[in-house]
């Protein structure tokens, strides 16, 4: 499977949002209408698609407190609307002309409104909005960045994916994870939640029981010295190798090589009534 980058979802911010919904002039047809859609499609997560085929029959005219909502792959959710939105869409209603289609809302010929037609008109009130609040500007506002902005609002005030993904109509959770990453509030909690390490720097000090331990590998002990003693012919027979010991400090004498000459394996021979037990080269090849 092909791997793609996966950015974080834009969206705006409250003091960004009431500037774009107060961009609308209140005091035109067009302006009340625009200003409806912009409430519904933030407060609703609507898709575009969503927005621009919504039918009278959707909305409960009766007392305005829910809309009916078709979503991709037909799957259906009924929304409750706020008060702010409910007033929007009421005055609209109002001044609505009469019309045989059956969308709720239309352009100016009183046709059904398309997809390019509320881009259009999206476009030209986040301009209208950038003077109240110029950042904005800058965001590449679009019909599904109203959709994001719905999702992160309401994140941040239930604390429950599951609840986006019920608001949003999500076939699965997994398609609402992407605003948990881009919500830094969640990630602010989980930190607090974690109790940092208190850890003080310091040296290492090892107890008198481990100390007495390694002591007594340095006390002095009596050592041997131990070395193979080669074949040697003794009475006409021929040594087995065996080894011989001598007390440590009591090794005899290092001797520097003989001369070619020489007809002993030594520099010199022991002297009159001088022991020979001492000397090696007589013995060891």
């Amino acid at each position: 499977m092909k791997k793609t980058d996966q950015a974080l979802v834009s969206y705006l911010t409250r003091d960004e949002l009431q500037a774009l919904l107060d961009a609308p002039d209140a005091s035109t047809v067009s302006g009340i209408r625009d200003r409806a859609m912009l409430h519904l499609a933030f407060a609703a997560g609507m898709r575009v698609s969503e927005l621009v085929s919504l039918r009278l029959d959707q909305i409960d005219r009766q007392t305005m407190s829910s809309v009916h909502i078709m979503g991709k792959g037909r799957r259906e959710r009924v929304l409750p609307l706020w008060k702010q939105t409910a007033a929007a869409v009421k005055a609209w209603l109002k001044v609505r002309p009469v019309s045989g289609a059956p969308e709720l809302f239309f352009n100016a010929r009183a046709q059904a409104m398309t997809r390019s037609g509320f881009e259009y008109i999206l476009t030209k009130h986040v301009a209208t909005a950038a003077r109240k609040a110029p950042s904005i500007a800058g965001k590449g506002v679009s019909p599904h960045v109203l959709r994001h902005s719905c999702a992160m609002h309401t994140l941040q005030a239930t604390r429950d994916v599951r609840k986006v993904s019920l608001w949003l109509g999500h076939a699965s959770l997994q398609s609402t994870e992407v605003y948990l990453r881009a919500d830094p509030t969640e990630k602010l909690e989980a930190l607090a939640a974690m109790t940092p390490p208190m850890l003080t720097p310091g040296r290492f000090q090892a107890p008198d029981k481990l100390l007495a331990i390694y002591l007594q590998d340095f006390e002095p002990r009596s050592q041997v010295l131990t070395a193979p003693v080669v074949g040697v012919e003794e009475f006409g027979r021929p040594r087995s190798p065996s080894r011989w010991s001598l007390p440590r400090g009591n090794l005899p004498p290092h001797r520097p090589a003989a001369p070619d000459n020489a007809g002993s394996s030594c520099d010199r021979h022991p002297s009159a009534g001088e022991s020979r037990a001492g000397w090696c080269c007589d013995q060891v090849m």
